[in-house]
């Protein structure tokens, strides 16, 4: 399923428009990704929980010449699926 078939399920589930879907699908994004840039977390009761966790930094090596090369550290999203959505899947 792509954003566009999204938007299109959320509008028919919900009984309103293509474009208030999208508006709120895109807000209900735009706000995730905003609390993560603030090092926060995102726990949507059985659905799951996204967060942000530290990589730290690492050696790594160029498969191409067998180089070493210095991996910087860096934050990284992270989602825990729910219990709910788990069971959903099974």
């Amino acid at each position: 399923m792509n954003k566009a078939e999204l938007v299109e399920h959320i509008a028919t589930t919900a009984d309103i428009s293509k474009a208030s879907a999208a508006r709120a699908l895109e807000a209900t994004l735009d706000a995730i990704g905003a609390t993560l840039k603030q090092g926060g977390s995102v726990s949507l009761v059985g659905f799951g929980a996204f967060s942000v966790t530290e990589r730290a930094a690492r050696t790594g090596r160029n498969p191409k010449t067998g180089e070493e090369v210095r991996i910087e550290a860096a934050k990284i999203p992270k989602f825990k699926p729910g219990k709910a959505l788990k069971d959903a899947i099974i």
